[in-house]
């Protein structure tokens, strides 16, 4: 279930040729893994329509039934036309409206290809980007511009036209009978403060739901910065049903990234928990011992190892926060603010690590095993903590 008060949903893509069908089905199948909760895969030609039925077909017999959403341009109402059982496969079809051709063969094109979602009741994303906007309306909406006293820049007419693009088509949708809650809408642009301010409009006119995304956010520490930024302005005001994070990897790198990135982004936020949290400072000199580090790494290590056991054994074990603090001044307080934490001594300090458990200390810890004792007070904590 996609809006109407439910939770937002993490989304990713695929990069592989989807003819290709072993390489697809790893690759959906790694990012449902994950944590991907929709996986969309492209569909840009008859190879690539002709694949995907195999590509569900095997993804079941692995015991994955993630939904498949069918990322078409160009041609997308001729393959679902060409290729029913595409169309039966698919949980959503994605259309850019810029993309199905101009004047009266996009009015055509675009509602054979709603048409078809509508006989198999299939939700559709209608998707707007800067780069593929229909030209038609960008110009219409420049000639607009162009006769005002005062006239806007080019960055909020682009505005303007891509949620104009937009809505106008998701009444088109409804007009040739889709429901409201078969649509959604996104307006994915590469700019932040044009992506805020764009979603910002579509949210005060509209109901739809929306999907967000920062597109093309770039490589590296920018794509994520950039992302989280961006993504975590909208949801904390509320907007936003699914995300992605449109993040580029490095070549042969982890496309599984931008499913962490998605997830890290909603937990930080407040709106959902996916992992146990590790609450560790960042070092000073009080703290010349690399002690906590190792310690916050090992523990981090540790969780990351034991997550998948653990959300079977021990429902709602996301929640665990573990706090692993270097020195006095802010390790106590830190520590009994998580649900286990440990507070090592810094520099000058006795060589006694306080451990507090729900807000109690429970014990010292010392010695050359440290971490290991603190790491079977985690163990015990979560298995009696959510063990029931």
């Amino acid at each position: 279930m996609i809006g109407g008060g439910s939770q937002v949903v993490v989304q990713s893509m695929t990069d592989t040729d989807t003819a290709d069908v072993a390489a697809t089905v790893a690759q959906v199948k790694l990012l449902a893994d994950a944590g991907s909760e929709i996986v969309r895969v492209t569909v840009n030609n008859a190879a690539a329509a002709q694949a995907v039925p195999k590509v569900s077909e095997r993804l079941a017999d692995l015991g994955c039934d993630v939904p498949l959403v069918g990322d078409f341009h160009f041609i997308g109402h001729r393959l679902l036309q060409d290729f029913p059982d595409l169309a039966k496969i698919l949980a959503k079809f994605r259309i850019n409206p810029g993309n199905v051709g101009r004047g009266a063969r996009h009015d055509e094109n675009f509602s054979q290809f709603i048409e078809i979602a509508k006989e198999f009741g299939t939700p559709v994303r209608i998707g707007v980007n800067a780069g593929s906007l229909d030209p038609d309306v960008m110009v219409a909406k420049m000639d607009e511009n162009s006769r005002i006293a005062e006239p806007l820049s080019s960055e909020q007419v682009e505005n303007k036209a891509l949620v104009e693009s937009a809505l106008s088509s998701a009444e088109a949708a409804l007009d040739i009978g889709l429901t409201p809650n078969q649509i959604i809408i996104s307006c994915k642009v590469s700019r932040l403060p044009q992506m805020v301010a764009v979603y910002r409009e579509l949210s005060n006119r509209s109901d739809f739901a929306l999907h967000l995304g920062l597109t093309e956010a770039g490589m590296g520490q920018k794509g994520v910065v950039t992302t989280t930024a961006a993504l975590s302005t909208l949801l904390e005001q509320g907007i936003g049903d699914t995300i992605r994070a449109s993040v580029t990897p490095e070549v042969g790198g982890d496309r599984t990234k931008e499913v962490r990135l998605c997830q890290d982004i909603l937990q930080a936020v407040g709106l959902r928990r996916f992992r146990p949290s590790v609450t560790a400072c960042p070092g000073c000199g009080r703290t010349t011992s690399t002690l906590f580090r190792e310690l916050a790494q090992d523990i981090q290590t540790h969780i990351g190892a034991k997550l998948s056991e653990w959300r079977v054994r021990y429902a709602g074990s996301e929640s665990l926060q573990v706090a692993v603090m270097g020195c006095v001044v802010n390790g106590p307080g830190e520590s009994r603010a998580a649900d286990i934490g440990i507070s090592l001594p810094g520099a000058g300090e006795e060589p006694r690590a306080p451990v507090f458990v729900d807000g109690e200390r429970v014990k010292f810890l010392s010695g050359p095993n440290i971490a290991i004792d603190f790491i079977d007070m985690v163990e015990s904590y979560v298995e009696s903590t959510y063990g029931g």
